[in-house]
């Protein structure tokens, strides 16, 4: 298996069209860790303190809306 210093030596070689696709890939694969993450932390609850001060802050007049110029919700 290669290093991490092995493979980023690689990609400097990499002509700009590779490197281009290799960065997308990374990149939809990080997408993709990152919404299995927050799925699986939503799943767990360990978001609810935050959906929970989002709500209590909007009941309080804390928020705007956005964009900027949409006119307020009834709350």
């Amino acid at each position: 298996m290669s290093t991490v210093q092995e493979i980023e030596a690689a990609i400097k070689r990499l002509p700009r069209e590779e490197f281009l696709k290799l960065h997308a890939r990374l990149q939809r694969r990080f997408d993709d860790e990152w919404d299995q993450q927050m799925k699986a932390d939503a799943k767990a609850g360990r978001l609810d303190h935050l959906a929970g001060e989002a709500i209590a802050d909007y009941r309080a007049g804390g928020t705007k809306p956005f964009p900027p110029d949409e006119k307020p919700r009834h709350r």
